[in-house]
């Protein structure tokens, strides 16, 4: 029989990770439709269902809130990242994995993917919004050390691998601030589900901020 990590609450890690990420798509909502100046915590609350106080209980402000739907994508792309083999080069296994992604039950939720794109776009005026979307970046960094670290065979506090990882974290804010950027102002999102192309698109970004040292299969 399995049993669900709790915690101090009493409330399982799972059901708190559930519960955060519905708080998260709210106040995303009402931050994108009315700004985050004219958000309380009381309108969250109540959009959501719950007391503020609950609201107060999982978030330290009405701005962290964002965070759920905005790290939600960089979750993905880390456990994609995690499990390349060795022996795939950065786009083949890019491209296999995004394609599952889409097509997995349940697959990705597009919503959420859009919201952490309008909560990205809205943190270049919004600098507590902006401190969200950077400590995901910054995890996307810490998570790429280890990965860039196997494939290089060296300790993830290597300068080298440091240097590279940080590359490559760069490329993907600027490419998901771009993509964001680009389909939140009415551009043809054809070209963004092609998950080939857009995989391709990546992994040559990576390839290029790295040097080449970074994308290869590694014996």
């Amino acid at each position: 029989m399995t049993t669900e990590k709790r915690s101090g609450g009493g409330m399982s890690e799972h059901r708190r990770a559930r519960l955060r990420l519905e708080i998260s798509r709210e106040a995303s909502r009402l931050f994108w439709e009315q700004g985050v100046a004219a958000t309380s915590g009381d309108q969250i609350a109540n959009a959501v269902g719950l007391s503020t106080r609950t609201i107060w209980r999982h978030f330290r402000s009405k701005e962290s809130c964002a965070e759920p739907v905005v790290m939600q994508g960089v979750v993905t792309l880390l456990t994609v990242l995690r499990s390349w083999p060795r022996q795939s080069s950065l786009e083949d296994h890019l491209a296999t994995e995004l394609a599952r992604l889409r097509h997995e039950e349940p697959p990705v939720d597009i919503a959420d993917e859009m919201l952490a794109m309008k909560m990205i776009r809205l943190a270049d005026t919004e600098p507590a919004l902006r401190t969200a979307w950077l400590m995901a970046c910054d995890q996307t960094e810490r998570d790429m050390r280890v990965i860039v670290g196997d494939r290089l065979g060296r300790p993830g506090g290597d300068l080298e691998v440091r240097l590279h990882a940080a590359a490559a974290a760069s490329v993907v804010r600027v490419m998901d601030e771009h993509i964001g950027a680009a389909i939140l102002a009415g551009a043809d999102v054809t070209e963004f589900q092609d998950v080939t192309a857009l995989a391709r698109r990546f992994a040559r970004a990576i390839r290029t901020a790295t040097g080449g040292a970074v994308g290869d299969p590694v014996a």
